[in-house]
């Protein structure tokens, strides 16, 4: 298995290209809008300037990483060879059933069809083609480049052939795979986006500050980063529609979002790509605690 393609040009997609490019594996990135593909091109070229700066590779690793990448707009043309496609649009379901009929147009009879979905049923995605049997989960983690971990998702009937390949290519990518069974939320975000969304409740009652909550749970929990900031990163909108996923899949009102985060995804405070959500990013490098949340 050596042609991919990958489908959607934003953060998670031109993360999956440039690590199946950096490893060899020429890379179809496909996405509606030129703009989008020039866009996700010039990132993938900053990351690796700075895996470059670090010595983790050289200039030459770096030009045939980008060589390995062609950006097409065209899907049909771009997928009508591949022997994996990984999907990585929007987080919509409707949008990624769409996707998914038309490639089982496109796509060889043969090829592995995968969606980098982190909440969405991998069996109703499948059940949009005519191979369920060649669908499956591929939920990598972000940073692509930097994140080890890859939740492969089997649906209702993904054969084991199919994730025993997706297990195998991922580890060639140098990634990590656990295979886990076809839930909402699959495990990471049926138990990431609870604690987030306790986080956000927190908030909401007045028990602690953005920055005194993120910091008991740096330093108390020896997490990396605290859920306000990492609800952030991950983008607002994202982590209410799983949360929307869960409590829809599961009928449990603990799922429910805290009504803090539906009104800040309603007025467009989306986090870091939008320059603001619990922090405010006009200095990048820098966020600071949105106004919004400042106590006067």
């Amino acid at each position: 298995m050596k042609k991919i393609a990958v489908i959607g040009a934003g953060q998670m997609g031109n993360g999956i290209a440039h690590v199946f490019a950096q490893n060899g594996y020429p890379v179809n990135l496909i996405d509606v809008k030129q703009e989008a593909l020039d866009k996700a091109f010039a990132t993938i070229g900053k990351n690796l300037d700075r895996q470059v700066a670090k010595g983790s590779i050289t200039e030459e690793d770096k030009q045939k990483t980008l060589s390995n990448i062609a950006l097409c707009t065209d899907m049909a043309s771009a997928c009508s060879d591949r022997e994996l496609i990984v999907e990585a649009a929007t987080e919509n379901i409707d949008l990624k059933l769409k996707i998914f009929n038309q490639l089982d147009s496109f796509a060889p009879a043969n090829c592995i069809l995968a969606t980098n979905t982190s909440s969405i049923s991998i069996t109703r995605i499948a059940a949009a083609t005519q191979r369920p049997q060649h669908v499956i989960g591929m939920h990598f983690m972000n940073p692509v480049p930097v994140m080890k971990l890859v939740e492969v998702i089997r649906g209702y009937s993904t054969t084991d052939e199919v994730n025993q390949t997706v297990v195998d290519l991922s580890k060639a990518i140098g990634k990590i795979p656990v295979t886990v069974n076809d839930y909402p939320g699959f495990v990471a975000n049926k138990i990431l986006m609870p604690m987030i969304n306790e986080a956000i409740y927190t908030l909401y009652e007045g028990t602690a500050g953005v920055e005194e909550i993120d910091t008991i749970m740096k330093l108390g929990m020896a997490h990396p980063m605290g859920p306000l900031r990492l609800a952030d990163f991950i983008g607002l909108d994202t982590c209410l529609s799983i949360l929307r996923v869960l409590h829809d899949g599961f009928g449990n009102p603990k799922y429910a979002p805290c009504p803090l985060l539906v009104n800040m995804v309603t007025a467009g405070k989306l986090g870091d790509k939008k320059g603001e959500g619990f922090y405010s990013y006009s200095d990048p490098k820098n966020p600071v605690v949105s106004a919004s949340f400042v106590k006067h």
